[in-house]
């Protein structure tokens, strides 16, 4: 039975746990600083092969300690970006295979660092933004020969808006905010350049309905480092209903609440309800040359809430947990395979989508049909590379 330490008993952190240990083939310990929160749901899982702890994983000493009463051969990290590069840190020190789901550079960059000739895999960005959609994007753009333009366009929604911001709190405060105030990575006449968060504003329909996008941090992942060279444009965007963009900059730039976070999360968090009646969407559409000819490639989908071990997850949540929880099973069920910093999108998206986590995604497309083809290299008249 594989070994997995999973960090943080929060919304996401709780799936995870679930997932892995309904599979029966996993063990899971876990963790969080508040030990009744972790208690709270291993008895709502009722699952045998997971257990609380109280811990508090920033401490790398109580971190080292309880992995010494209790090994395990990976660590997911679901807790706030900033908490996690002491987890890396220890998970290298310990040998172990690490994923985490951070959308912040800096960390990232930090965790590339650590797992520098690592003999195990490291990990992060994963889940959903970066993440899954680094995993589709990748799998359209191997089908072209040339690539002109690489759009990755994710958004995690209320399905039933009525407030002024358009939007319901659906993760992390701290990651939403970090993604709208920190400077994005974006690739422009073959150069990658930083760009403003909350510009770039454009419109998006989907099924007859209209979406805005605008640029946000992280979501990029490590897509443009891969594809360097190979591509003319990319770029990464969140999408929302139309108006969230402005009332935000409003908050951000014209308040300057962008320098005062702590006193935006307390307005978010005090204002902004919470929702499991959201939707997720993906959307990536690459254009390039196949066979000499300009042609556009899309990958749409949406997920929406499911019912998981008898209770209702929000389509964050199961997109969020499935993502991580796919990626990991790959590494843990054949451990030979990646070790050093392991990119999502060394990932296929056949194989993610047909992974026993993984077929969430699969499950909760508007678009199925089109995806799966998609996945498998079955796109009509179109030659795809590498099926």
């Amino acid at each position: 039975m594989h070994r997995v330490l999973v960090l943080g008993a929060g919304k996401i952190g709780a799936l995870i746990s679930g997932l892995f240990g309904e599979s029966g083939d996993y063990r899971i310990d876990l963790a969080d600083i508040d030990g009744a929160a972790a208690a709270a749901v291993v008895q709502a899982h009722g699952l045998p092969n997971v257990r609380a702890f109280a811990l508090d994983a920033t401490d790398t000493a109580a971190l080292a300690a309880h992995l010494d009463a209790h090994p395990a051969d990976a660590v997911i990290s679901g807790l706030p970006y900033f908490c996690n590069v002491p987890v890396a840190t220890v998970a290298r020190q310990r040998g172990m295979h690490y994923f985490d789901l951070t959308e912040d550079v800096a960390v990232t960059e930090q965790v590339r660092r650590l797992a520098a000739d690592a003999k195990t895999a490291f990990a992060p960005q994963c889940g959903l933004a970066p993440g899954f959609v680094s995993i589709a994007a990748n799998e359209l753009a191997g089908h072209f020969d040339e690539i002109h333009t690489v759009k990755l366009r994710v958004g995690a929604l209320p399905q039933h808006p009525n407030n002024v911001l358009k939007y319901s709190l659906t993760w992390s405060t701290d990651g939403l905010i970090n993604e709208y105030g920190n400077m994005c990575a974006s690739v422009e006449d073959g150069d990658l350049i930083k760009v403003l968060p909350l510009e770039g504003l454009e419109e998006i329909e989907i099924d007859g309905t209209l979406y805005e996008a605008f640029n946000t941090s992280g979501g990029l992942g490590s897509l443009a480092d891969t594809w360097r060279g190979r591509v003319q444009e990319m770029n990464y965007k969140t999408m929302r209903y139309p108006g969230h963009c402005t009332q935000m900059r409003l908050l951000m730039n014209g308040l300057r609440l962008n320098h005062d976070r702590g006193t935006l999360k307390r307005i978010l968090e005090s204002a902004v309800p919470r929702t499991l009646q959201d939707v997720v969407i993906v959307y990536v559409s690459v254009v390039g040359l196949q066979d000499g000819e300009l042609r556009e490639e899309n990958y749409v989908n949406k997920v929406y809430p499911q019912i998981i071990a008898g209770r209702l997850w929000s389509a964050i949540q199961v997109t969020t947990a499935a993502g991580v929880c796919a990626v990991a099973d790959l590494v843990i069920c054949d451990p030979d395979e990646r070790h050093g910093f392991v990119s999502q999108e060394s990932f296929r998206l056949k194989d993610v989508l047909n992974n026993r986590f993984g077929r969430f995604y699969a499950h909760g497309g508007t678009n199925e049909v089109s995806a799966r083809m998609i996945a498998t290299g079955h796109v009509g008249h179109q030659r795809v590379k590498g099926a």
